[in-house]
């Protein structure tokens, strides 16, 4: 896998945890370093873990499933990809935005976890695609950690408008990559 797919694969990724730190910067009348790194911190350190635990499994089983590789990956991210364009599509959910502080450590780790859920099914076939371990969890955490803090600024700018639009992106990203994935093995053979 070369690392303009990895970083393709982290944008994707990354939309949910944006989406979801502009969903903090519209709770909050002034964005404070605090806030910045809390978020960058929770969900770039979640979406580095997740993958990472995925990976150990992957890793496991990964020669069992060799001859099916691309399938897994079509399958695991065209279903997370429209999971989160399925998402999209809804109504606005969220009643966190309620909460006294939008930034409590609960709060922060609830939406890490929730957000890098699927970052775990992706790091499950990483060794099957011959990622790198260090180079994929660096640039998934790294990138994700950048774009939250910016899409912390970006929800206190312009409001709720961005939301579900990162999602959709975010959704349309993997769903790509896992067409691309597939089409490249089945080309190959």
């Amino acid at each position: 896998m070369t690392f303009g797919s990895i970083f393709l694969l982290s944008l994707g990724l990354a939309m949910d945890a944006t989406a979801v730190s502009a969903a903090r910067g519209l709770a909050v009348s002034t964005v404070q370093p605090g806030h910045v790194v809390r978020v960058a911190l929770f969900f770039g350190g979640f979406q580095a873990l997740m993958p990472l635990l995925g990976w150990l499994l992957g890793a496991q089983v990964g020669p069992f499933v060799a001859a099916w590789d691309h399938w897994i990956a079509f399958v695991l991210l065209g279903g997370i990809g429209g999971k989160m364009l399925w998402e999209a599509r809804g109504g606005d959910d969220d009643t966190d935005e309620r909460a006294a502080d939008p930034f409590a450590t609960k709060t922060m780790f609830v939406l890490a976890v929730a957000t890098s859920i699927d970052a775990f099914a992706v790091g499950i076939t990483l060794p099957m695609l011959g990622a790198g371990l260090a180079l994929a969890l660096g640039t998934i955490g790294v990138t994700t950690a950048v774009l939250s803090a910016l899409g912390l600024f970006a929800g206190r700018r312009f409001g709720a408008l961005l939301g579900k639009r990162l999602e959709i992106v975010g959704g349309v990203v993997l769903v790509g990559l896992g067409v691309k994935i597939l089409v490249e093995h089945l080309s190959s053979t």
